[in-house]
């Protein structure tokens, strides 16, 4: 067993020298756009194996694209910064859409993509809401888990002290004069490893049972077991914005109990919406008296 992890990697992959200047390429921005190409792939077969056209999926990328980088960035400002809001409006939205996206709030994005792809699927009467939504949640999945990853390989987002085997000593990123170096939490990896049984049981759900439950279903448990273990895992973090000390719950905390209430919601509506699809069909096979 290990007693420690020492956590000392370069948050930099190499830097490009051109023309005079030096741009650093990052982890967390080659893993989060990457996560778009992989997404963008496992889409494309999801898509393949249900006979809809590929135009669908590139049209679907784009309202992703947006959806998320959009959504995560406001999100972070209404959420975690809003005092930037008060500020000049050129700035906060310049750094809203341009690189680098390193302050990112997942339920920003959630609430900007349901938007994004529910305007999607108005134009797409052979492909509802939330039959878009059981489709979309497993490239969500799997680009949450390489966004997570790279906030492990920026040493940001790391858990409380530990006395866990697998602590890691996240060397470059702890302040020893405000917090020293000890074993911490890896959260960032809870999550990521989480994202991924997560992608394995919507794939799962997807490819065997799609036939047999009703459609939402699948958006309903991911949202559930989403933002359920997002809620838990917070209390392994670390405060991340000064107005969260002495609070009971933190803001992620606050947020992720809509964002389940919503999963509960949607479940109801499918199971809601499969029995009265079912009585309609009796009704009709039923034989007149």
């Amino acid at each position: 067993m290990f007693a420690q992890i020492i956590w000392d990697v370069s948050p930099e992959i190499f830097t490009i020298r051109a023309f005079g200047t030096e741009i650093p390429i990052g982890w967390y921005g080659f893993l989060f756009a990457f996560s778009f190409v992989l997404g963008q792939q496992l889409t494309y077969y999801v898509f393949r194996q249900e006979g809809k056209p590929a135009k669908d999926v590139d049209q679907l990328t784009i309202y992703g694209i947006a959806g998320i980088v959009i959504g995560a960035r406001l999100g972070h400002f209404l959420f975690y910064e809003w005092e930037l809001l008060l500020g000049d409006p050129l700035d906060w939205f310049g750094s809203l859409v341009t690189p680098p996206f390193r302050g990112l709030a997942s339920h920003g994005a959630t609430i900007a993509i349901f938007l994004g792809l529910y305007l999607y699927a108005r134009s797409k009467p052979d492909q509802s809401f939330l039959w878009v939504t059981d489709r979309v949640v497993m490239p969500v999945a799997l680009g949450g888990a390489m966004i997570r990853l790279g906030n492990l390989m920026n040493s940001e987002i790391y858990g409380l002290p530990a006395s866990v085997p697998w602590g890691f000593l996240f060397v470059r990123e702890t302040d020893p004069e405000l917090l020293p170096v000890v074993p911490r939490h890896p959260t960032q990896l809870y999550e990521s490893l989480f994202c991924v049984f997560l992608l394995g049981l919507t794939f799962y759900l997807w490819k065997y049972r799609r036939n047999v439950i009703p459609t939402g279903m699948i958006t309903g448990i991911f949202m559930i077991l989403l933002f359920t273990f997002r809620f838990l895992v917070e209390f392994l973090k670390n405060d991340q914005t000064g107005f969260e000390q002495g609070m009971a719950l933190n803001m992620g905390q606050i947020l992720s109990i809509p964002a389940v209430m919503m999963g509960v919601l949607v479940l109801w509506y499918a199971r809601r919406s499969q029995e009265k699809e079912r009585q309609s069909v009796n009704a009709a096979s039923a034989p007149e008296s």
